[in-house]
């Protein structure tokens, strides 16, 4: 029997990151093994997306797969080496930490999307605030096909896409395309493959040239009030934009606009 291959050369770290002009670009690093989420692999991207909350130069941050995917899902084979109730208990804690991080982390989080986004890898997409794809991407949350239904991914897909598609993408198993993924609102937008870079880059930029504050109060905001009643949801909002109107960013972005010209933030 010849010996395994290797999925991860063991001097390449996990989570590759590199920033550049309030962007920080995180890259999950295991091509070999389309970018699955081992335990290690969480680990990194959990201390990296840590590591950039409490990096105040970092406006926007991008997530990415290295290779010819994104991610696709869970390491089956991590998880079969040694199963146990006490490891799958950990591992789905460990995961459901990690989607939350991406949710309450100062910054909007872009998925950046080349190849298969499958299982927690379409939940990590449908984490993402925001998530740009190519045109040959293709996505799909296949675990009924294998005895596992994708009962954790399931609570993300279900907040960003109609209930009525993320079942027939949970019930059938199926990979959909790009198109229809942009048609459900899985991804903001399908490009094609050479302008992928360049359109998330756009999007990126733009949002680091808000104020980060304002990113900050807004995105926590988003997710609090989305599960709340209207009335809840009113009044909780009206409460926030009355202590944003209160910071020094809103002061100067308001004194900018009626005066045309560029604002200058401060983070207060």
């Amino acid at each position: 029997m010849s010996a395994a291959v290797p999925t991860h050369d063991p001097h390449q770290p996990l989570v590759l990151r590199e920033d550049r002009d309030g962007v920080a670009t995180l890259t999950l690093n295991r091509p070999k093994a389309r970018n699955a989420l081992s335990i290690g692999l969480m680990a990194a991207l959990q201390d990296a997306l840590e590591a950039v909350h409490d990096d105040r130069s970092v406006r926007a941050v991008v997530l990415a797969g290295a290779g010819g995917a994104f991610c696709a899902g869970h390491d089956l084979k991590e998880m079969r080496a040694a199963p146990s109730r006490e490891l799958y208990e950990a591992l789905f804690t460990q995961c459901s930490r990690l989607m939350l991080t991406i949710n309450r982390i100062r910054q909007p989080v872009i998925a950046k999307v080349r190849g298969v986004a499958t299982a927690a890898g379409c939940q990590l997409v449908a984490t993402c605030d925001l998530a740009y794809c190519e045109e040959d991407s293709r996505f799909a949350t296949p675990g009924v096909n294998i005895g596992l239904f994708c009962s954790t991914p399931m609570v993300a897909l279900t907040r960003a896409v109609g209930r009525k598609a993320a079942m027939e993408m949970l019930l059938l198993g199926d990979l959909i395309d790009a198109d229809e993924a942009e048609r459900i609102g899985l991804v903001n937008r399908a490009v094609p493959t050479d302008q992928l870079d360049e359109v998330v880059a756009a999007v990126a930029t733009k949002i680091a040239g808000k104020s980060p504050l304002t990113l900050a109060t807004g995105k926590e905001a988003f997710y609090r009030q989305i599960d709340l009643d209207v009335e809840a949801a009113y009044a909780y909002a009206a409460q926030v934009m009355t202590e944003n109107m209160m910071a020094e960013d809103a002061a100067e972005g308001i004194d900018a606009f009626i005066g045309k010209r560029t604002p200058v933030w401060c983070g207060r």
